[in-house]
């Protein structure tokens, strides 16, 4: 019922959500009548284990449309594998580090597990059939990023200091968003180069895509924190959160406030420092459906990150972006041009609440301002503006020069004829001008000749 409310009392996202559920369709729309069964239950286990990001995959160019659908679900079953605590480590690790061979080993399920998303694991052997129907260049980059991945996973299973007392450096944090989501990011890019959606050039900047996936992953722990505190997760680097306070438990805490929501404001800082990357990579990818797809989860990311700036409601609480604004910004970002706004806009929004008096001040808005630095050498439109304004400005002086002569030209045409008629009536009703003439000229005889006489 509240998210009705919310819409209702956010008309536009209200207008948005109507537009996208009436007239919204796909460039590439699938036809599941040409499915096999087993494709198709990809595409449901696809559903079951990721609403947001299936709607971005199913709209996916045809070339790459099943790549991406099994290269998620490949992935979605080894972070199942990874966060399912009832499965022992002499289980779990040899599993992550060889689940990438079990692509290739037809039949293959695992029924132990108990977590949500443990359908699929269970019906695995459909993804492995699929799997092998791809073409070559797409298994082998999909097994290769699954093996550095369960490798990555399983010795942060194996690190009984990550798992006591979470992230400490910025170094580990980085790394550990690296193998959460930039191995996905690398993935991605080699996909869609692969396919010819984007420029080969992404692959010599393997920065930029690492960026991508880096910028996603922390803006999600730095808005999950309740729920991580929760779960005995932490992953907020103690190298920052140990600067206002003694553990991450005090943010909770009132009297803490005003530290965690500077201790927010670094991490936020520390994710703004990619986004420049982030516009970087997006200008790179050439076609629309694969655009889309790299487009949205990112303003997702910067509109998440301006929820979350100084908001303490993170420390105590889970807050998210509204559905209404969510599909607002998948509506708008489908080119370069205006995700770049939309980047810009929150910017904007997170400089404007910056306040001096945080210790983070200088560094977001250094931050900031890189963003509006970057946009402006790809798209320089305030100078084109500030041209325009330039050129219309000296017609409009003419334009305002013109009707003030016109409002004089009209004042002296209204007097004169008011003037004439007053005078007419007068005439007609017997007055003699020529005296009132006679009068005057002797007064001003009068005056002239007592001026020059004091002379």
């Amino acid at each position: 019922m509240s998210k009705y409310l919310q819409l209702i009392a956010h008309p536009q996202e209200l207008r948005a959500v109507l537009q996208w559920a009436i007239w919204h369709e796909p460039l590439y729309p699938r036809d599941p009548s040409k499915e096999s069964d087993n494709l198709k239950r990809c595409y449901e286990l696809l559903g079951y284990t990721s609403r947001s990001f299936a709607a971005v995959i199913e709209e996916l160019a045809p070339e790459l449309r099943e790549a991406v659908v099994l290269f998620y679900l490949v992935l979605r079953a080894l972070d199942t594998i990874e966060d399912d605590m009832t499965i022992p480590n002499p289980v779990k690790l040899p599993m992550l580090r060889s689940f990438h061979e079990l692509l290739t080993k037809e039949g293959w399920t695992f029924n132990g597990s108990q977590e949500k998303d443990k359908v699929v694991l269970e019906e695995f052997d459909k993804i492995i059939y699929q799997f092998s129907l791809l073409k070559p260049i797409y298994r082998d980059i999909i097994a290769e990023m699954t093996k550095i991945m369960g490798n990555g996973m399983a010795d942060y299973c194996e690190d009984d200091d990550f798992n006591k007392k979470g992230v400490n450096t910025l170094k580990e944090y980085d790394l550990y968003c690296h193998y959460v989501a930039g191995i996905v990011g690398e993935g991605l890019t080699r996909l869609s180069v692969s396919g010819g959606l984007s420029d080969p050039r992404l692959l010599e900047n393997p920065h930029l895509h690492n960026s991508m996936g880096l910028f996603l992953q922390k803006t999600n722990i730095i808005r999950d924190f309740h729920e991580d505190l929760l779960d005995n997760r932490k992953f907020w680097p103690k190298e920052i959160w140990s600067k206002y306070a003694d553990s991450m438990e005090d943010f909770v805490r009132p009297e803490y406030t005003e530290a965690g929501v500077y201790c927010l404001s670094e991490l936020v800082a520390n994710a703004l420092e990619h986004v420049p990357d982030c516009l970087y990579y997006l200008a790179a990818v050439k076609e629309q459906t694969m655009f889309n797809f790299c487009a949205i989860p990112q303003v997702m990311a910067i509109a998440t990150l301006e929820l979350v700036f100084q908001n303490k409601n993170v420390l105590t609480s889970h807050v998210k972006i509204r559905r209404g604004t969510s599909v607002m910004l998948i509506m708008r970002a489908t080119s370069v041009r205006e995700s770049y706004n939309i980047f810009q806009e929150y910017c904007h929004k997170i400089h404007a609440r910056n306040t001096p008096k945080d210790p983070n001040y200088m560094r977001i808005s250094i931050a900031c301002a890189k963003v509006d630095q970057f946009i402006e050498t790809i798209f320089p439109t305030r100078k084109e503006v500030k041209e325009k304004i330039a050129k219309e400005e000296k017609p409009e002086e003419t334009a305002s020069t013109t009707e003030v002569l016109t409002i004089i030209l009209l004042f002296g045409g209204t007097l004169l004829i008011t003037s004439s008629l007053m005078l007419g009536v007068a005439w007609f009703f017997g007055a003699r001008f020529d005296l009132a003439f006679a009068a005057i000229k002797e007064n001003f005889l009068g005056i002239a000749d007592a001026a020059r006489d004091e002379l």
